[in-house]
């Protein structure tokens, strides 16, 4: 972690009850515990039409590059919808590019109503690495969201909530790296072995 790290959080969910806004404010609230400031860009909050190359700051997309350019660390949350992640969150990256992630530390959660949203994880790995960003290992994958969260707030599954702090944990423990961290070599087998 870096002094003052920022961690900024992309919400790409359009629902009021929100599971995944419950995970990305948890995830924000584990990274202040950490020592980072945060910030939630709740996408339906914002005025991003459908992206247009000929129309790169539409609506109020310079805002929301700004936003992400700041952060040390980004976290992005998404419902998965048809083995995918939503619109309003590829529409916020397709206005995004290099500038804002190339080297940066990206976390990925995504909230499925059925299984493990893998597959969302999955696109959008491939989107941080087409943009150079550098993506933690830990993922968090929060299924059967009509029962994930009680009244209350708060996950009915410890396990994932202790995965939803974790993450909020590493984005600060590893913001501003570049990198991948060296890890100690494993000696080779010997000989019959």
């Amino acid at each position: 972690m870096t002094e003052n790290t920022h961690v900024v959080a992309i919400c790409g969910s359009q629902a009021d009850d929100s599971v995944t806004r419950v995970a990305a404010e948890r995830t924000l609230d584990a990274a202040r515990s950490a020592g980072a400031t945060t910030d939630l860009l709740d996408l339906r909050q914002w005025d991003l039409p459908t992206f247009d190359p000929d129309r790169p700051d539409a609506g109020e997309a310079s805002a929301v590059r700004r936003r992400v350019r700041e952060a040390d660390a980004v976290l992005l949350a998404t419902p998965m919808y048809h083995g995918s992640y939503s619109s309003p969150l590829k529409t916020a990256l397709d206005y995004c590019g290099f500038d804002e992630f190339a080297d940066t530390t990206v976390g990925l959660l995504a909230v499925s109503g059925g299984g493990f949203p893998l597959p969302a994880l999955e696109h959008l790995r491939t989107v941080c690495r087409a943009l150079e960003a550098w993506t933690l290992p830990t993922q968090v994958a929060v299924p059967d969201s009509h029962s994930a969260v009680t009244d209350d707030g708060a996950f009915a599954d410890d396990g994932v909530a202790e995965r939803v702090d974790a993450l909020g944990q590493e984005l600060v423990a590893y913001a501003n790296v570049a990198t991948y961290p060296d890890c100690p070599s494993t000696p080779a087998p010997a000989a019959g072995d």
